[in-house]
Order: structure tokens, then sequence, then C-alpha cells
């Protein structure tokens, strides 16, 4: 009995090995093989989100302990810096990760002069007002469904927009875009934050110091919590997670 049931799970094996080799084209299957176990060794690396630059490419304008993150949202500047504007507010520097916080700080009451914008090429601050714009390309958006990216040049805005979709206009009709779609953009912001908040509260719990510090805004809390070391190996969403769940609590 032994013997007759080796013998036929050495027939089903041998059956399953031919249907196999019937399915592969001659000559593939030890590369497919060898390509699956490498892929299985070896973690896949996140892509760089297309806004994202190192901290030594980004330009920082603005000042103080928060000066690394948005003053409206609290994003990571750098992570989003290909979509970062500033201005002067009463008669100091604000840098925001998008135009979508720049008309939020107007809506509030804010009076913005001089504001410029990251040029997607140079990574460098332009007069916004100059700049060309390129409206919903397909490239993601920051803080907003539809993005918007600033280019010094027409040329290269027309080339951007001619690989990656979307219309060249000036700022007034970028700005224009982003107050249009603010309410929706918002609600999705808020979603997502409500969401983000839940995960930065067990993040807290988990890998945090305590601390009874009140903070104004995210940014405040992040700036907190890095110069403090508050929460170790915390960094990028997780950071943003848990600044706003300090914020908030």
């Amino acid at each position: 009995m032994k013997k007759l049931l080796l013998a036929l799970v050495a027939i089903g094996t041998m059956m399953t090995m031919a249907q196999a080799e019937m399915k592969c084209e001659a000559g593939k299957c030890g590369a497919a093989m060898k390509g699956m176990a490498k892929n299985d060794a070896e973690p896949k690396k996140m892509a760089k989100p297309f806004q994202s630059v190192s901290k030594g490419e980004a330009t920082l304008l603005q000042e103080g302990k928060a000066k690394a993150f948005c003053p409206e949202c609290g994003m990571t500047l750098p992570m989003f810096y290909k979509t970062n504007h500033a201005a002067t507010v009463d008669g100091k520097v604000k840098q925001y990760c998008s135009i979508h916080c720049v008309v939020e700080d107007t809506k509030k009451g804010s009076k913005l002069t001089d504001i410029k914008v990251v040029d997607v090429n140079s990574l460098k601050f332009i007069d916004a007002s100059k700049a060309f714009y390129v409206v919903g390309s397909s490239k993601k958006g920051t803080m907003s469904m539809v993005s918007k990216y600033a280019f010094a040049s027409k040329v290269n805005a027309d080339a951007f927009a001619k690989e990656n979709g979307g219309e060249v206009v000036d700022y007034a009709a970028a700005y224009k875009a982003a107050e249009s779609e603010f309410a929706k953009d918002s609600a999705m912001v808020t979603k997502k934050q409500e969401m983000m908040t839940k995960k930065g509260e067990m993040i807290y719990g988990k890998m945090c110091q305590k601390t009874e510090e009140k903070f104004a805004t995210v940014a405040d809390a992040k700036s907190f919590i890095v110069a403090n070391k508050l929460c170790k190996g915390v960094e990028g969403t997780k950071l943003q997670a848990v600044g706003l769940y300090l914020k908030n609590r």
C-alpha cells in the first residue's frame, strides 16, 4: 500500500512538471524562476515621489525651528519641494508645500506679497507672477487632486505638458484653479488627516516619549519632536502622523 501511494505521488509530480513545461517557452522557465527568486530575496524599493528632493537640494527661505515644515499643513518641505511656494507675510517669509496652502493662508486673511515658486527644472525659487504653470498633468499633485507645477521657461513648461499632459497657464490662472478646487481638496485632505491622526496616536503610544506640550500647528509639533528626539526612528509620513496627533489631541 505504501509503495502504491509513493508511486501515485511520483506520477502526480511528473504530471505537474510536464504541464508547467508546456506552459513555458523553451529556455525561459529557468530565467523566470531565477527572477522570482531574486525578487523574493530583494524587496522592491519605493519610488521617490516626483515632488521630492533631498534635503541638500532644497532651499528653505523661512526661518525658525519649524522652517523645514509647511506652516499651514505641516508637510515636510523637501518631500514636496517641486510644488513649494514662498511669500512675505507681516514682514516674515513663509514657505508653503503647495499653492493649495497659499490659498488657505490667504483665505485666513493673511496678506501675501513677493510670492515665489520653485522652478521644476532648476529647483530655484522664481517670481511666481513670471512663472509658467502646467495645470492638470499626470504627475501627482500636492494637497490637490489636480497637479500644478511651475517653470521659469515657457519652452520647458510646454515640453513638460507635451510629455505629461496639462495646460500651460500663468500664476493668476493657476491660483484661480487652486481656489476653485479648494473646498473639494480640503475635504479630501481632512479625510486623509483624520486617518493619519489615528495612525499617529498608535505610533506615539509605541515609539515616542510622552509630552504634555500643546501645539498651535503641525509644524510646531514636528519641530518639537525632532529637536527633542521624542520619537526614535520616526520620520517621513510617520512623523507627519504623530505631528497631526499631537496638534489635534
